[in-house]
């Protein structure tokens, strides 16, 4: 108990940006329209692919002994990447209701 107490008195500042982090996404998320918040999210969603190339980075660097960071970049990267490909599948189904009918 006296480690985590040390641990949150020597990362304070880092929890307050988290906690301001919260709260500001709190609010701008909440006043964005319904009729804006699905394109919105799913272009949110294409913008992970910087986890995918952080994923490639940490599992290029990590030793053939560190199991556990190779299970857990690979992970990353197949998630990262439905997460992408879920992103411009919904962008592209909003999109397609704005389109002119034949």
């Amino acid at each position: 108990m006296e480690r985590l107490i040390d641990w949150l008195g020597s990362h304070q500042d880092m929890l307050y940006v988290v906690l301001l982090m919260v709260f500001v996404g709190i609010e701008v998320i909440g006043r964005v329209p319904s009729v804006l918040h699905t394109p919105l999210m799913s272009g949110a969603n294409a913008i992970h692919g910087v986890v995918i190339i952080g994923a490639i980075i940490v599992m290029g660097q990590a030793s053939q002994d560190n199991i556990p960071a190779l299970v857990l970049g690979f992970l990353a990267v197949v998630l990262g990447t439905l997460n992408v490909v879920g992103g411009f599948v919904v962008t592209d189904r909003m999109l397609e209701m704005f389109r002119k009918k034949k």
